[in-house]
């Protein structure tokens, strides 16, 4: 239940990605900048805290153990994450691209078999078998799913087929990209990091290609404008460091649980509403509708059917 929680705080703070790269698109701003500048930002605050925690040596190690793995799984979490999430927001209102963004609920569940573990047989040999799909979370998740769906819906017919392929597909990538990168980091550094270390080693791995990104947006758009840096910065320390390392906090707790895994990556369903009343706020998205209010009450359902579902497995564990 205490990683459900922070899995949905962690979800407050992710929203405000969606709010304000819809924001910086319709100011003209570059999703390229967007995407490259929230991670240039966020380098320094996790230098400071990681550094006042005496944590640069461990993470050093950890970074140049495995350099090549390190790299690929920083590359997929961060790079293929925020890159199509970013871009998408140039073609798609943040609704469409934090609803969308919710196939990563399903995506975490259906990762299972991508990762294994070691049984002792009574012969006293060691065998590998893969994570089979936690039938019970799969069907809560698609629950919440349905929920997102509905709320779509009174927006479909506005959806032309740019918005489809331009907005949807890089979103459906991204979605699956975070929750495996993020879990094949916690199997490759086994507990020896910190959420703070470890948010910091991905990012340091990534920046040479956000480097090269931002060097052909400063060749093909120009530099940012000072709206876009400082929106930049606030996404960076909202949801670059504070809700990633909420959110890998959660995620650390229940790592070696497939069923609570998905229970605490499905907690990032709230972005949608979060990114709803925020939209609403900031940007005068009007209420939703009837239908797209029910689909809150569905979401808020399977949320709750996940926390007890996770309640129930902690009592019988």
């Amino acid at each position: 239940m205490k990683a459900i929680g922070i899995g949905i705080l962690s979800a407050l703070f992710f929203a405000v990605t969606f709010v304000l790269n819809r924001s910086m698109e319709l100011d003209g701003g570059s999703w390229m900048w967007s995407a490259s500048l929230r991670y240039f930002f966020m380098v320094p605050f996790l230098i400071a805290i990681v550094a006042m925690r005496g944590g640069l040596p461990g993470m050093k190690r950890e970074m140049t153990a495995a350099p090549r793995l390190f790299f690929i799984w920083s590359f997929v979490a961060f790079v293929l994450f925020y890159g199509p999430l970013t871009f998408a927001a140039g073609y798609s209102p943040g609704w469409l691209v934090a609803g969308t963004w919710q196939m990563t609920i399903v995506a975490g569940v259906l990762l299972a078999p991508f990762f294994t573990f070691q049984v002792k047989t009574e012969s006293g040999e060691i065998q590998t078998l893969r994570h089979r799909i936690p039938a019970i979370s799969l069907m809560i998740s698609l629950v919440i799913l349905a929920g997102v769906v509905l709320i779509q819906i009174p927006h479909a017919s506005t959806v032309s087929a740019q918005i489809i392929l331009l907005g949807i597909l890089p979103l459906i990538v991204a979605a699956f990209a975070y929750p495996l990168g993020n879990r094949k980091m916690m199997k490759l550094v086994g507990g020896r990091l910190d959420m703070f270390q470890r948010v910091l080693a991905m990012t340091l791995m990534t920046i040479p290609v956000w480097l090269l990104l931002a060097l052909y947006a400063w060749a093909t758009v120009g530099l940012p404008s000072a709206s876009q840096v400082v929106q930049s910065l606030i996404v960076a320390v909202s949801s670059g460091v504070i809700a990633t390392s909420l959110f890998f906090m959660a995620t650390d707790m229940v790592q070696h649980d497939q069923g609570k895994l998905a229970a605490v990556e499905a907690t990032q369903s709230v972005e949608l509403l979060f990114a709803m009343l925020g939209e609403m706020l900031l940007l005068g998205l009007p209420l939703p509708g009837v239908l797209s209010l029910t689909g809150v009450l569905v979401i808020i359902g399977g949320m709750s059917l996940h926390s007890y579902q996770t309640s129930l497995a902690a009592k019988h564990g």
